[in-house]
């Protein structure tokens, strides 16, 4: 009977604590070149759900596509698809000049719970020089590794003018 009640225990032990994991933790799987050479297509990664909020310049987040993305695409609500793309600027920083000019205001600051993002390989990518800032809302979390191993290095915050240049491409600065 004590056997029993402890494969019980240990049973509902790693019940909630899976639960609980799946709650905190999301594995995310990657399709396109955008974060080249940092991830390729078909890399997973391990991402830990975070508040916008707490999403700092330099980490790799997954963030909800902003709607419409595209010319003649429509506004209604469909199936969610996530983006995974490194964060230039938080609130408070300046705003980098590849923005759309509709999201460069007088102020030249990111506005409260907005978020500036880009990929690695900014031929490949579509992102805040193409659709503005996105809301810290739409953020689902922060990648922590790539799943089967290898670690993400953040990109650089010194010389960030010049870093945010190299993967925005010429003529986008």
């Amino acid at each position: 009977m004590t056997a029993v009640l402890a494969g019980a225990g240990v049973l509902l032990l790693l019940t909630v604590t899976t639960a609980l994991l799946r709650r905190r933790l999301v594995v995310v799987s990657v399709s396109g070149a955008s974060m080249a050479p940092t991830l390729g297509s078909g890399d997973r990664v391990l991402v830990r759900r975070t508040p916008g909020e707490a999403v700092r310049a330099g980490q790799i987040v997954v963030v909800e596509e902003p709607r419409p993305c595209r010319r003649g695409e429509s506004t209604r609500p469909r199936r969610t698809d996530w983006l995974v793309k490194r964060v230039v600027a938080v609130p408070g920083d300046l705003t980098p000049a590849f923005l759309p000019a509709w999201e460069r205001g007088p102020d030249s600051r990111v506005p409260p719970r907005r978020l500036v993002l880009l990929g690695d390989n900014a031929e490949f990518s579509r992102d805040s020089r193409h659709f503005g800032s996105v809301s810290t809302d739409r953020v689902l979390g922060v990648a922590l590794r790539r799943v089967g191993g290898g670690t993400l290095r953040p990109a650089p915050v010194d010389g960030a003018e010049d870093a945010t240049r190299r993967r925005a491409g010429p003529g986008s600065g």
